[in-house]
């Protein structure tokens, strides 16, 4: 990890600070773990005055012009600060290439989408002749189907959309023939008049909602990859990057959920396919219901239905969740519509651009009314980050469209991801795995914002370098609802809006982020064959054999393999010692408090076999009791599974990444 500011990336060079630095350096959030059913937790945790003594070793080895941003711009008494990663550095930079960019078709889509109305191309006409065209609506039966609604035959230049998704089949003059499936938004007279139906809460701000989002892209890869639309969101725009946001939970359901409903999963109702008494979520308490009820236009889509976020393990949507949901356009491209075109193509335009014209249309169709728009794009950050730069352009491109017509004027803009990579190579550096806990989230108010609330766009400001979870995107969002009155937030509180300031002294404990998860923790590496760190590994071991246990007719009890890595990590005794600041300024600590250490966690990164499964987890250390355990919300499997648990994939979804099935098929 290269210690600099982001100011400085294009002239970075240096040293990669090494697992053992990092560990000198205290710079770890509170990681006592809080149980909120049981006991009020008062932490007051600091950055401890070894950070003081580590200052000038770090410099020594930095680059001259990183001197003064090794660490993120924030004051010493701070509880959680995360160090400033490089995107660039050498070791990090050979897991990435440039990408060319991918040609579709020559010729020219014979029909595009004007505002919610169907056009014939006339460059496809002066070519090709009189163009008919046969018009077939897209409906959406369930999350898992769609079908085809009734043809119109001869559908004229301009008519207007039935449908948000369609198919057309046309017939040239000279005989060339076009297939191909297209998107836009179908007009809808009740959802223009929802606005004047519904009534806003006294200090609703009123700004329409644009979220889009990267699957598996950290904060230092949007910089790499994404650098135009880094460059127009933070210099054009001047948008706020959250440097301080840090996931709480493994995978996109636990990124997005937070932020969508302000819950985690396991508090909400249980919807895990194969299941006794699941259901679809439907009932959980999605903030774009509140915002349909004080008459916004609501939209959501994602462009990989078979890792859908609400899908993949969980029984996805009964009903359509907002007016307009791009599912059912992407069953029937998956199923009928990629194999017709180029890769990632839909006749000459790219799937990618497709998809944030859907977004555009929206603006068009809905110019003056208010709405909340989400995008959540996957196909080229999911399984290969290299690829997400062919998005880079058309996305910024995008950006400038919506500030030249003035839509941003009315827009909280935010651009976000949910994670960093966490199957790819990159993961296997101590860099990469502190990316992964480290998404983009920008957020960018129109330019009155300022002046009409300075209090609150001051403490945004401030927030770019605090501790910061999805959680606190929700309670944004209900700020955005019905602005509170309140400046600063309650630490006690789980969630807390990027309106109010988030206090100094949030540590991960604070945020309900577990330990394993928490970016600002102080690593120490162990030794394999130490005897605590042995106890930790039969622990995890334990645990995976005992999530698989009630099924061993299907699945094999796994057997260690090999230690990766194993680190420990504590609250430091001079973190513990803090009290308070002696002086105004902060940099003279009192030490006076007596708060002693309760317990040790460990990071354990192991192979297991059969299956040479690779995991991760945080395996705690009870001092008192002198007993490890193992909670399996913090396993992670960091390696492919494949075919390996064929045998509980539709039954047990759940199952996948610690299961070997006694019978395996060849592939």
């Amino acid at each position: 990890m290269h210690l600099v500011g982001d100011d400085q990336y294009p002239q970075l060079v240096g040293k990669t600070a090494s697992v053992s630095v990092l560990s000198k350096m205290n710079i770890c959030g509170q990681v006592i773990r809080r149980f909120r059913k049981h006991v009020c937790v008062l932490v007051t945790t600091v950055i401890c005055l070894t950070v003081y003594v580590n200052i000038s070793l770090l410099r020594r080895s930095a680059s001259p012009r990183s001197k003064s941003n090794f660490l993120q711009k924030v004051s010493i008494d701070q509880a959680c600060v995360h160090p400033n990663l490089d995107p660039f550095s050498s070791e990090l930079m050979k897991y990435f290439k440039d990408v060319p960019k991918m040609p579709c078709s020559d010729e020219e889509n014979f029909v595009y989408v004007d505002n919610g109305t169907l056009r014939i191309s006339e460059i496809a006409e002066k070519k090709h002749g009189k163009i008919d065209c046969e018009y077939i609506p897209i409906l959406r039966t369930s999350d898992f189907s769609e079908t085809d609604g009734k043809p119109v035959k001869s559908i004229q230049d301009g008519a207007t959309l039935t449908s948000d998704f369609f198919k057309v089949k046309c017939t040239s003059k000279d005989g060339t023939k076009y297939d191909n499936l297209h998107s836009g938004i179908a007009s809808k007279p009740e959802l223009h008049q929802r606005q004047e139906k519904a009534t806003l809460p006294k200090n609703a701000l009123g700004l329409d909602i644009l979220m889009f989002g990267f699957d598996s892209l950290s904060r230092m890869t949007f910089i790499r990859k994404l650098p135009k639309t880094y460059e127009y969101l933070t210099k054009a725009l001047g948008a706020v990057v959250l440097e301080g946001y840090n996931i709480v939970g493994d995978g996109t359901p636990q990124a997005l959920l937070p932020i969508l409903t302000g819950q985690t999963e396991l508090e909400l109702p249980d919807a895990r396919r194969g299941e006794r008494g699941a259901q679809p979520v439907d009932r959980f308490p999605w903030i774009w219901k509140d915002f349909k009820k004080i008459g916004y236009v609501t939209q959501y889509g994602e462009d990989m239905t078979f890792v859908g976020t609400f899908q993949y393990r969980l029984l996805g949507f009964k009903d359509p969740p907002t007016d307009h949901y791009m599912r059912p356009f992407y069953l029937q491209a998956e199923k009928s519509y990629y194999k017709l075109n180029k890769p990632f193509c839909f006749g000459s335009m790219t799937r990618h651009l497709n998809f944030i014209n859907w977004f555009k249309d929206a603006y068009l169709m809905y110019n003056k009314k208010r709405k909340f728009l989400f995008g959540f794009h996957s196909e080229h950050s999911h399984d290969d980050n290299n690829r997400v730069q062919l998005v880079d352009e058309d996305l910024r491109d995008f950006l400038v469209f919506l500030e030249q017509q003035g839509h941003l004027n009315h827009t909280l803009l935010m651009i976000m991801s949910d994670h960093g990579a966490r199957f790819q190579s990159i993961r296997q550096t101590v860099q990469g795995k502190t990316e992964e806990r480290l998404p983009f989230f920008s957020l960018r108010f129109p330019p009155w914002f300022e002046k009409q609330y300075p209090v609150e766009f001051r403490n945004l400001k401030t927030n770019r370098h605090r501790l910061t979870t999805p959680f606190d995107i929700h309670e944004t969002f209900n700020d955005i609802i019905n602005l509170s009155q309140e400046k600063v937030g309650d630490i006690s509180n789980r969630g807390i809006s990027l309106l109010k300031e988030i206090p100094k002294s949030r540590s991960c404990a604070h945020a309900d982020i577990e330990p394993h998860w928490c970016a600002c923790l102080n690593w120490e590496p162990v030794s394999a064959d130490d005897i605590y760190a042995k106890r930790a590994i039969d622990s995890l071991l334990s645990k995976i054999n005992e999530i698989t246990q009630d099924y061993r007719e299907d699945c094999v009890p796994l057997k260690f393999q090999n230690v990766t890595r194993i680190v420990k990590y504590s609250s430091s005794k001079e973190m513990l010692k803090y009290k308070k600041a002696k002086d105004v300024r902060g940099f003279k600590p009192d030490l006076s408090d007596g708060m002693k250490v309760s317990q040790v966690s460990y990071q354990v990164t192991a192979r297991f076999r059969p299956g040479n499964g690779h995991f991760e987890a945080t395996v705690l250390h009870d001092l008192a009791k002198n007993v490890f355990s193992v909670n399996s919300k913090e396993i992670s499997r960091i390696n492919k599974y494949g075919n390996a648990p064929h045998c509980v994939a539709d039954k047990h979804p759940h199952l996948r990444p610690y299961c070997f099935c006694r019978q395996q098929v060849k592939v």
